[in-house]
């Protein structure tokens, strides 16, 4: 999966509360959680591991590449829940 330069560039500012907010508008709900690590999963079956970490922290590069990938959201996905422009 790949993202243009402008949606990438803004990608790499979320942070996991920004990931979260969008996961929760897509439909993903809360399934269990252990200490830093959240599990949310989708009505479609897809999941997700979100290693959570309050503030103004982000991810790196490979590791937002990944959530992104077991997400399964498309440029325009993100774009409907804000998360690009």
């Amino acid at each position: 999966m790949s993202f243009s330069k402008n949606a990438w560039a803004q990608l790499k500012n979320k942070t996991a509360d920004d990931i979260i907010s969008a996961l929760l508008k897509d439909g993903f709900v809360l399934d269990d959680h252990v200490r830093t690590e959240r599990i949310y999963r989708h009505p479609d079956g897809r999941r997700v591991s979100i290693h959570y970490h309050s503030g103004d922290r982000t991810y790196g590069p490979a590791l937002l590449k990944a959530l992104l990938e077991d997400i399964g959201w498309s440029e325009a996905e993100m774009k409907k829940l804000k998360l690009v422009k």
